[in-house]
Parts: structure tokens; sequence; C-alpha cells
């Protein structure tokens, strides 16, 4: 595990790490962005969406299976981990 907020990781570094994934699913404030992967994305867009001001890799980010989860939203969390 890699605790994203510790190490910081630059535009090419977290897409590097992204890109073994199926969906990310990246908060933006109320809303979910979802991306599959599977069906090609945009680095630029992705970058965009994951990306904080400093330019490095937002947290919390984790990777659970084929999944990718870019900062915090309840329903997102839901989706992957199911209610607990």
């Amino acid at each position: 595990m890699i605790i994203a907020n510790k190490v910081k990781f630059n535009r090419e570094q977290a897409l590097q790490l992204l890109r073994h994934a199926d969906t990310v699913l990246v908060a933006k404030g109320k809303k979910i962005l979802r991306f599959q992967l599977t069906d090609g994305v945009d680095d630029d867009a992705l970058a965009a969406a994951v990306l904080g001001r400093s330019g490095t890799l937002r947290a919390p980010a984790m990777r659970v299976g084929k999944s990718f989860l870019v900062g915090f939203h309840e329903a997102g969390y839901t989706e992957v981990f199911g209610d607990v």
C-alpha cells in the first residue's frame, strides 16, 4: 500500500498507476466522475480529474481490485465496498 498524501505522484506516475485499473471513480464536489479505461480515455481528461492544484495525485487514492478511487465520495466507496 502507498499512501498518496505521504508519497507524491506526478502526472506521469499517477497515470501509470491508473492504467492498471478498468474503472476510475473520482470525487469532484458532490459528483462522481467515472472513467472506463477499458473504453479508452484521454490522458489529459483523466489527469485533470485526478491531479490536485500541486500537480500531484489527489488523496485519498486507492486501488481496489480493478477499480481506482480518487478523493472521498460516500456513494463511490459504497459502490466499491458495498454497505458497511
